[in-house]
């Protein structure tokens, strides 16, 4: 009898703590959200201005205050908040794709670092485009460890750095790796200009940017180590040089992305990525 009466004290036990467990989980998940969220606020400064501007502009009963640069600044920034709650909203609703699995990452500190670093940027981007990628990274990073922190920091500086220009030559040659330079300006954006001209400049540059920055460079072979063969030097059968420059839009030599720039198209571009399982 005593033993009947034990498991049944046990069982009321267990299925307390069921309960219990099943009430706390959302407000432990809400928790964690929280913080991030917090985070993410906290490291764009004129939000707790527009906030307090908002309260003493809705208390404000003048019949001018429709025409003063309060209200303006209060529109300009109210557009940028709704941006601003789009966007968080989107990350948790992708974090809780993730499951359980990422609490612990999205609450640490040094994840929470990384969120700052990735909102002021985000509130610096220009275009919807730019603040998508950075709200991709942030995302992300707490879904798979692919490269570390650090590498995830450079990507964000990357994405404060380049314009988008730059952007849509990454993602050209992400799409058709091997393209030639002529390759890459005929699908972006159509017919070959002169040498001489403000866009073959602009192309120019923005190819040594990519270049320079380790984003993209001329396709090598590599030998069983993964090491660069030497390209051997061809023997010219005519000894007179040619009278042009090479041109901006050159047709022979291949580009692709280099590892790191793979690794950036990962974590920028790609809505959710694959996750590192534990």
């Amino acid at each position: 009898m005593n033993d009947i009466q034990n498991n049944a004290h046990d069982d009321l036990i267990v299925e307390h703590l069921r309960t219990e467990l099943a009430k706390s989980e959302p407000s432990r998940r809400r928790r964690i959200i929280e913080k991030f969220i917090l985070a993410a606020l906290g490291s764009i400064p004129w939000v707790g201005g527009f906030l307090s501007a908002a309260a003493s502009y809705k208390a404000d009963e003048s019949p001018i205050k429709q025409n003063t640069f309060q209200t303006q600044w209060l529109e300009e920034h109210h557009k940028k908040l709704i941006d601003l709650r789009e966007t968080l909203e989107d990350i948790e609703r992708r974090f809780a794709s993730f499951g359980t699995i990422v609490d612990e990452r999205i609450q640490s500190e040094e994840y929470l670092m990384l969120v700052r670093k990735a909102f002021r940027a985000w509130d610096d981007a220009n275009t919807k485009e730019k603040r998508r990628f950075i709200a991709n990274t942030i995302t992300n990073a707490a879904g798979t460890r692919v490269c570390s922190d650090d590498v995830v920091r450079l990507f964000l500086d990357w994405l404060a750095l380049y314009h988008e220009a730059h952007l849509a030559v990454i993602r050209e040659i992400f799409t058709n790796p091997g393209s030639s330079r002529f390759e890459i300006w005929s699908n972006l954006y159509g017919e070959t200009p002169r040498e001489d001209s403000a866009e073959a400049d602009l192309f120019k540059l923005l190819i040594h940017d990519l270049s320079t920055g380790r984003v993209i460079r001329q396709e090598r072979d590599v030998n069983n180590l993964g090491q660069f063969v030497r390209k051997t030097p061809q023997r010219k059968r005519s000894t007179k040089l040619p009278t042009t420059l090479e041109s901006a839009f050159e047709d022979t030599k291949p580009y692709v992305l280099t590892e790191l720039g793979k690794q950036f198209v990962h974590y920028t571009m790609n809505e959710v990525v694959a996750r590192v399982e534990e």
